[in-house]
């Protein structure tokens, strides 16, 4: 009988070395096994962020992972028998959130969510903008707040929501739809795909709901990084020459998403920022910029999407007479000329673009002028310049709103690609991409751009821009991030992002004077007036004279001390910081999405009986055959 169980056990083993001999040789280590079980997904979260009232974007709920069957949104009804982890396409995204807020019943049945990648959207979509129709109206320097410049604003990015949300890449959504119309096929509780969510935050785990006691607890961040300004010529601090007026020409680099590693912009508003550069580009080959009446000073900002911290803290800085802007005088700003989106200015008809402006004074009018005048001179019917309508309230959603509640007086226009309400579409988005703009605009509003800001400084229009811009297949992302280490005028480059640390380098070596013998560098530069240019990690770069200068870009209701951020009562001689939230992001330890199998739990148990009962067997077997060999030996 034990001789019989023996072999019986030995041709079960020899059957299952049979059956998984390919996959013991595949699966040679713990992570080979979690590989085969488990499917990671590549997929852009939805993150928490914080200000002083409280909280908004995604979390996991609690301390835990979420492990939820994925289902599609279009399947869903209202007789859920459990909570979901809901695949939902682009143009569903909207309702689908809407819904959330609204149906509270529903809410409790959503574990989770899974955006499809989905660019046809762009081409059918009257438009997804999570922001608000007025993006940022508190903040606005006239009364009119419900005025809407974004027609496709939802405002569903500002809500909080209690479970994780990932956007899908283009190759996790086939294989996410496959695994959701298998699930629904099936037609079983058991076995079911399902979703794992890694999305815990650090806020949720110390408990902390708002960005002062975030701060106090160390679980988060503020919302900041580093704008950068040039000027041209370069400005000699040590000269005792009487200063000239300052014409200001600014931008900004960093846009906002639902998705936080998803913020491209491409239109709303790295179009803007491009067209500058190529103008600065344009501008730096023209001879006798030293003659300019007006001082040509270049201001790309950071941090505008989230309260205009670049701005607001650009013009604190200046208050201060701050290092980092040391050469600059804010009484001397005479002229502040902002470009806004400008990435969808052609059309079939032609290219056209809208001067804004708070109020039809004589200083606008002037500028208007000269725009027109650098219109003209391009010799292009096809490129025309408009003013925007006198109905609006005023600027649109932009920068130049800091400079005219700092003083009225400023003069300032910003150059758009729309007259009444955005013509884009997809605003503060995921979906702003490369697709949604085209380089015909972009290089109008350079030439026009850098005409203008000529004949503003000189009075002469006779200047060629050269058609260089093209557009990429691909945008890197423009999410402001957090504010790294300590505010500095020299901050460690690795606390610099990419895009500012590019800006920092091309405006300084556009603004730069040339000169015969240029020496090395990996840092800091000997001489004075000179900086660094084009030195990064593993290479040097060239001392040039050049007035380049980083500034910080964080909340003015923030102070840094003892190595820790601190929130400060609010100034009412400050009146955008009075209203300013205080942004914040969470830290977290891992994110991660990965899908796997379940089984029923009638089937666990039977893996369970039936692992009990081999290693039963397995124990009766070697006793028995033990006590064979013990009679075999006293046989012998």
């Amino acid at each position: 009988m034990e001789k019989k169980l023996l072999l019986i056990v030995l041709a079960l083993i020899s059957q299952l070395h049979l059956s998984f001999a390919g996959k013991v040789k595949s699966l040679e280590s713990v992570p080979d096994l979690e590989n085969e079980m488990y499917l990671t997904v590549e997929g852009y979260p939805c993150v928490r962020l914080l200000n002083l009232s409280g909280e908004i974007g995604c979390a996991n709920p609690g301390r835990e992972k979420v492990v939820a069957p994925i289902l599609r949104f279009k399947s869903a009804n209202d007789k859920l028998i459990r909570s979901s982890a809901f695949l939902v396409s682009s143009d569903e995204m909207k309702n689908f959130f809407v819904r959330v807020s609204n149906d509270v019943n529903f809410a409790q049945k959503v574990a989770g969510v899974l955006v499809e990648f989905g660019p046809e959207f762009q081409n059918k979509s009257s438009g997804f903008s999570p922001v608000e129709k007025f993006p940022q109206a508190e903040f606005a320097s006239y009364k009119e707040v419900d005025y809407d410049w974004n027609p496709a604003g939802s405002g569903i990015m500002w809500n909080r929501y209690d479970f994780p949300v990932f956007l899908l890449s283009e190759n996790s959504t086939l294989i996410l739809r496959e695994i959701a119309d298998n699930n629904e096929k099936s037609n079983k509780a058991y076995p079911v795909d399902v979703a794992e969510f890694d999305l815990v935050m650090q806020t949720t785990r110390a408990v902390t709901h708002d960005s002062e006691t975030c701060l106090k607890e160390h679980s988060c961040l503020p919302l900041g990084g580093y704008s950068v300004w040039s000027s041209l010529p370069p400005i000699n601090i040590s000269s005792s020459k009487p200063s000239k007026p300052i014409l200001l020409a600014a931008t900004s680099l960093d846009s906002a998403s639902f998705f936080r590693d998803k913020s491209v912009g491409a239109d709303s508003p790295i179009s803007g920022m491009i067209s500058l550069l190529a103008a600065v580009d344009a501008l730096s080959h023209v001879d006798g910029v030293h003659e300019l009446r007006r001082q040509l000073v270049f201001l790309v900002l950071t941090g505008e999407a989230w309260g205009y911290l670049g701005s607001r803290r650009f013009l604190a800085e200046l208050d201060m007479s701050a290092d980092t802007v040391n050469g600059l005088d804010s009484r001397l700003i005479e002229q502040v000329v902002e470009i806004g989106s400008v990435g969808r200015g052609s059309s079939e008809v032609g290219t056209t673009f809208f001067l804004h402006a708070e109020e039809d004074s004589s200083g606008t009018k002037a500028m208007s002028s000269a725009f027109q005048r650098a219109c003209d001179s391009l010799a292009s019917e096809s490129i025309t310049i408009k003013r925007a309508n006198t109905t609006n309230p005023g600027v649109p959603p932009s920068s130049l709103m800091s400079f005219l509640r700092k003083n009225n007086s400023i003069s300032g226009v910003v150059l758009e690609e729309f007259n009444t309400a955005f013509t884009n579409n997809f605003y503060h988005s995921h979906l702003d991409d490369h697709s949604n703009i085209n380089s015909t605009s972009l290089v109008a509003a350079a030439s026009l751009v850098a005409r203008a800001l000529y004949i503003l400084a000189s009075g002469d229009s006779d200047l060629s821009v050269p058609d260089f811009i093209v557009s990429s297949n691909t945008c890197p992302n423009h999410y402001v991030g957090v504010f790294l280490g300590s505010p500095s005028a020299t901050p460690y480059l690795k606390y610099v992002d990419d895009t500012s640390r590019f800006v920092w380098n091309f405006l300084a070596d556009r603004t730069a004077i040339p000169r015969d013998n240029m020496s090395s560098c990996a840092g800091d530069c000997s001489n004075a007036g000179e900086v660094c240019v084009g030195a990064e990690t593993g290479s040097k770069g060239i001392c040039m004279i050049s007035t380049t200068r980083y500034v910080p870009a964080y909340s003015t209701r923030l102070k840094f001390e003892a190595e820790s951020w601190h929130v400060l009562p609010a100034n009412a001689s400050d009146p955008m910081g009075m209203v300013d939230p205080v942004w914040t992001e969470s830290f977290w330890d891992t994110i991660g999405l990965r899908v796997y199998r379940v089984q029923s739990p009638s089937y666990d148990h039977f893996v369970l009986l039936g692992g009990v009962a081999v290693t039963i067997a397995a124990y009766i077997a070697v006793m028995g055959t033990r006590a064979s060999f013990i009679k075999a030996l006293k046989h012998d």
